[in-house]
């Protein structure tokens, strides 16, 4: 399905990003994972060249000029852009009334306004070769959780996004997939309201719901091939997205 296209993933040094990028690599794609972390990316380039071939780019979604210099470097040096993956994203934690204007504005710089900057400057190039676009969003879009309003809230703005973006391109060769993942094996729980990667922080996510990032990616990298417009996943992420639709009194008292 994917051989010989190119695909660029953000955030793609770590996690579902990085499980993604393999998985496409596998698939016979030339996968190109962009981060900030540049020595994150060089580590996980082994990974992708392992099953297949790969490249890094550094890029940081919230700097416009940057996510338009990366993405016109990708085309320049692989020739095309088939398939984009808006995967770069973290977790701010802290109750609504107690997070800071400036901790609210990192959470929607990176997950919420990096989206749109990726999306708007890939799109010309992915109408050339009728491609794909993913967006990353979670569970948590649905469900409302304590202590993690502001993530939600951006998951929630991705929803929407990715829901307006499918509209728009319909009768366009281009489709959007937004994804909406369950608990997956990720750093996201070690990073701080700052977006620095803390190796002693502790997951606090359920162990026994976690799924792992490789068969995270397998399913993902399927929706995006099928051109799906919305894909949940996990089944205990279904069973939640269900339930917060036919009885949403229920998801509030189980999460108080």
């Amino acid at each position: 399905m994917f051989k010989d296209k190119v695909v660029l993933v953000t955030g793609g040094g770590t996690g579902i990003g990085l499980a993604t990028a393999v998985e496409f690599a596998r698939q016979g794609g030339l996968v190109v994972i962009a981060g900030r972390r540049v020595d994150r990316l060089e580590a996980a380039l082994g990974q992708i060249q392992a099953v297949g071939r790969g490249d890094t780019l550094a890029m940081d979604v919230t700097d416009e000029a940057g996510v338009a210099a990366g993405i016109a470097e990708v085309v320049q040096r692989h020739g095309r852009l088939d398939v984009v993956v808006a995967n770069a994203g973290f977790s701010v934690g802290g109750k609504v009334a107690e997070l800071t204007d400036a901790e609210w504005r990192r959470q929607f710089d990176t997950n919420v306004f990096g989206l749109p900057n990726t999306v708007r400057h890939a799109m010309p190039e992915l109408r050339k070769t009728e491609g794909r676009i993913a967006l990353i969003g979670s569970v948590a879009a649905f469900l409302p959780s304590p202590k993690f309003g502001a993530y939600g809230a951006s998951k929630a703005t991705v929803r929407s996004i990715g829901e307006t973006l499918t509209s728009e391109l319909q009768g366009s060769p281009v489709s959007c997939t937004t994804i909406h993942p369950g608990f997956v094996e990720s750093e996201i729980a070690f990073v701080d309201n700052e977006g620095v990667f803390q190796a002693d922080r502790k997951d606090k996510r359920p162990a026994q719901l976690m799924w792992k990032a490789d068969d995270a990616a397998r399913v993902m990298v399927k929706a995006i091939a099928q051109r799906k417009g919305e894909f949940v996943f996990t089944g205990h992420g279904k069973f939640a997205v269900l339930l917060s639709r036919i009885a949403p009194w229920l998801i509030r008292r189980f999460a108080r």
